[in-house]
C-alpha cells in the first residue's frame, strides 16, 4: 500500500509539473502576470500539504495545476494584422513609450496628444512608422475627445477599433489629505476618471465593432492605500471600480476589459520642480490659519521629499508594463488585472488579507519611518484632543 500511495504521490507531483513547466517556458516573456500565478500555485500546494492528508493534498494540488495549465494555454496571442490601437497619453512617459512599442509590433496607432504640435507629438511623426497618427486630445475636454472619434472612424472605416488604452493621466502633489486643495482632487478625478469615461464612451461604438479590448491604466495606488496618495489613489481605485463594472457589462458584446494596475515607474506623471513649487504655494495659500498652524511650514515644504523619495524608487524600464499592455491587448484569453513593477502584486495582495492594522504598520516601515511630525505632534505639551 505504502508502495502504491508513494507511486500515486510521484505521479501527482510530476504531471502538474510538467504541465506548469511547458506553459512558464512558452508564455514566459508575454506578461509578468504569469509569474504571480506560479507564485500563487506554489502557496496552494504548501497550503495543502499542511493543511490535508497528503494523499488529498497532492490530488487538490494536481487538479488545480490541471485547471491552471488549461486556462494558461489560452494565452496565445492573435495575429496583429495591423489592428488598430487608440492610446491616451502619449505625449510622454509610458504612453509615449507605449506608442512607439506598438507601433514596432506593427498596430496602427492612434496616438492621442495634450499637445500636438509639442515635443513629444513630434517625436512620434519622426520615428514611427507611417501607421502612426496623432490626434489632439485633451481628455478633459469633450470636444476634442469627439473630434478625434470622427477621425479615427473616418480612417478605419468599417474595419472598428481593436483596442483603447485608456493612459492619459495626473499625479497631483504627494501630501496629506487634509493638506492637499480641492483643486488638487478635481484634476485628478477630471484627467484620471472622468477623463477615461469619457473616451470610453466615446469610443465604445467602434470597439463594439471589433469585439476588442478596453485597457484601463490605474495603479497600484488605487488597490492598496498609501499616505500621501488620497488624491491620486482615489482617481485610480475609481477606475479599478469602474473597469470592473464595464467587464460585467460589455461581456455580452464580446469585449474584454483589462485593469492595469503599475507598481512605481518614473514617468514624468508627477511633474517638474517648478510645478511642484506652485503647488506648494497653492497649498500654503489656502490652509486655514488653524491647519497651517498645526502642520506647521517646514512639515509642508517637506512634502516633496516624498517625491524624491518614490523616484528613487520608481524603475526607468517600461518593459514590464509595455509587455502586459501587449498582452491584454493581443492575449486570446487576457487575465482581467495585470500587476507590473515590482512589489506591485504584493502589495495589492497584503492590502486585501491582512488586518488593517498589520498593513498600516508595514506601509510606515517602508514609507514613513523618516518622514517628520507635523508641528503640533512635535510639542511636548500638545495633547490631542478626544472626539
Amino acid at each position: 500500500m505504502s508502495t502504491f500511495f508513494s507511486d500515486t504521490a510521484w505521479i501527482c507531483l510530476a504531471v502538474p509539473t510538467v504541465l506548469c513547466g511547458t506553459v512558464y517556458c512558452k508564455y514566459k516573456k508575454s506578461s509578468g502576470q504569469l509569474w504571480n500565478w506560479m507564485v500563487c500555485l506554489a502557496s496552494l500546494c504548501a497550503v495543502c500539504l499542511l493543511i490535508l492528508s497528503p494523499f488529498w493534498g497532492l490530488i487538490l494540488f494536481s487538479l488545480s495545476c490541471f485547471l491552471m495549465y488549461t486556462y494558461l494555454s489560452g494565452q496565445e496571442l492573435l495575429p496583429v494584422d495591423q489592428k488598430a490601437v487608440l492610446v491616451t497619453g502619449g505625449d510622454c512617459g509610458l504612453g509615449h513609450a507605449l506608442c512607439k512599442y506598438l507601433d514596432e509590433l506593427g498596430f496602427t496607432v492612434f496616438a492621442g496628444v495634450l499637445n500636438e504640435n509639442g515635443p513629444g507629438a513630434e517625436e512620434l511623426r519622426r520615428t514611427c512608422s507611417p501607421r502612426l497618427s496623432v490626434l489632439q486630445m485633451d481628455v478633459t475636454k469633450p470636444v476634442q475627445i469627439k473630434d478625434a472619434y470622427s477621425k479615427v472612424a473616418a480612417m478605419l472605416q468599417d474595419r472598428g477599433l481593436w483596442a483603447v488604452v485608456n493612459n492619459a493621466g495626473v499625479f497631483g502633489f504627494p501630501s496629506d489629505g487634509e493638506l492637499l486643495p480641492m483643486t488638487d482632487y478635481k484634476q485628478c478625478m477630471a484627467v484620471n476618471f472622468f477623463g477615461t469615461v469619457e473616451v470610453t464612451k466615446t469610443f465604445l461604438p467602434l470597439l463594439r465593432k471589433s469585439k476588442g479590448r478596453l485597457v484601463n491604466v490605474s495603479s497600484m495606488g488605487g488597490g492598496a492605500p498609501m499616505a500621501k496618495l488620497a488624491s491620486y489613489g482615489s482617481s485610480k481605485a475609481a477606475v479599478t471600480m469602474f473597469s470592473s463594472v464595464m467587464r460585467i457589462e460589455l461581456s455580452k458584446w464580446g469585449i474584454k476589459v483589462v485593469s492595469i494596475q503599475p507598481g512605481g515607474f518614473r514617468t514624468s506623471i508627477a511633474g517638474t520642480s517648478d510645478k511642484w513649487e506652485k503647488l506648494e504655494k497653492d497649498i500654503l495659500d489656502h490652509l486655514p490659519a488653524e491647519v497651517q498652524e498645526d502642520y506647521g511650514q517646514d512639515y509642508i515644504l517637506s512634502q516633496r521629499n516624498f517625491l524624491l523619495f518614490i523616484n528613487s524608487k520608481a524603475s526607468t524600464d517600461f518593459s514590464p508594463v509595455l509587455r502586459d499592455i501587449q498582452h491584454a491587448i493581443s492575449a486570446k484569453s487576457p487575465f482581467a488585472y495585470y500587476t507590473p513593477g515590482k512589489g506591485a502584486y504584493l502589495w495589492l495582495c497584503l492590502a486585501f488579507y491582512l488586518p488593517i492594522g498589520v498593513y498600516n504598520y508595514l506601509i510606515e516601515r517602508n514609507f514613513g519611518k523618516d518622514e517628520p511630525m507635523p508641528r503640533a505632534l512635535s510639542m511636548p505639551n500638545y495633547k490631542r484632543k478626544a472626539t
